[in-house]
C-alpha cells in the first residue's frame, strides 16, 4: 500500500490485477460489473481497518473462549448516484448491518459543477462512520458536495472508497474536507480537457449500465 497524508492507494496484487481489467474497454458490463463489486471488497478490507473492537466471551463447541468483536459507532453506506450503488453490495457483504443512504448528484458538463437532486440518509447517521462510495474521483466537486451533505446531516466520521483518483480530486477534497480519509484501488496522471480522469476507464455508470 501507498500512503500520501490521508489517502491509501491499496496496491496489492489482486487489486492491480482486477484493476487493469476495469481499464480495459473490451471488458463486458457484466465482467465490469463483478470486478467492481470484487474491488470494492478488497476496498472495503482496507478502508475499515481502524474500526474498534472489544473482547467478549463466547462458548465454542469445546470450551469458553475470549474473542474480538467490532464495538463503537455502527456504520453508513452513502453510495453516490448512480455509479456508486454499483459499489454498494462489494461494502453490505463485509458489513451487513450497515444503514444505507444515497445522495443524487449529477455534474453539470458546461461548469463541471454538481447538482443536488435527491438525498436520503439515514435518520442517525451523527451516530455512525459513513463510508462514501464513488468509483470516480475526479474533480473531486460531486464528492466534496456529497461530504458537505453528510456533514450538516451530522456524521462526524466520513471516509471515500473510490475506484480510481485523479491528482485534482484528491487536492479538492484536502482542501475542503483534511479530516476525509480516501482509500481508492488507482491513482491516475490526472484530467483531460473534459475533465475525465486519464487514462482512466470510461464513464462508470454507462459501464456498469451498458449505457451511453
Amino acid at each position: 500500500m501507498s500512503y500520501t497524508g490521508r489517502v491509501i492507494e491499496v496496491t496489492h496484487p489482486l487489486v492491480r490485477h482486477k484493476l487493469g481489467l476495469l481499464r480495459d474497454e473490451t471488458t463486458t458490463t457484466q465482467t465490469f460489473r463483478q470486478l467492481v463489486n470484487e474491488l470494492t471488497l478488497l476496498l472495503t478490507y482496507e478502508a475499515t481497518k481502524e474500526l474498534v473492537t472489544e473482547t467478549v466471551e463466547v462458548a465454542t463447541p469445546n470450551e469458553r473462549t475470549r474473542v474480538e468483536r467490532i464495538s463503537g459507532k455502527k456504520v453508513a453506506v452513502c453510495p453516490i448516484l448512480r455509479a456508486g450503488v454499483g459499489m454498494l453490495d462489494g461494502v453490505l457483504s463485509l458489513i451487513s448491518g450497515a444503514r444505507v443512504g444515497f445522495i443524487g448528484l449529477y455534474r453539470d458538463e458546461e461548469t463541471l459543477e454538481p447538482v443536488e437532486y435527491y438525498v436520503k440518509l439515514p435518520q442517525d447517521i451523527s451516530a455512525r462512520d459513513v463510508i462514501l462510495l464513488d468509483p470516480m474521483l475526479a474533480t473531486g466537486n460531486s464528492t466534496a458536495a456529497a461530504v458537505e451533505l453528510v456533514k450538516r446531516a451530522g456524521a462526524a466520521s466520513v471516509r471515500l472508497i473510490a475506484l480510481i483518483a485523479a491528482p485534482e480530486g484528491i487536492e479538492r477534497i484536502h482542501r475542503d474536507h483534511p479530516d476525509v480519509a480516501i482509500v481508492v484501488a488507482g491513482i491516475d496522471r490526472g484530467l483531460n480537457e473534459r475533465g475525465f480522469i486519464v487514462p482512466g476507464l470510461g464513464d462508470a455508470g454507462d459501464r456498469l449500465y451498458g449505457t451511453r
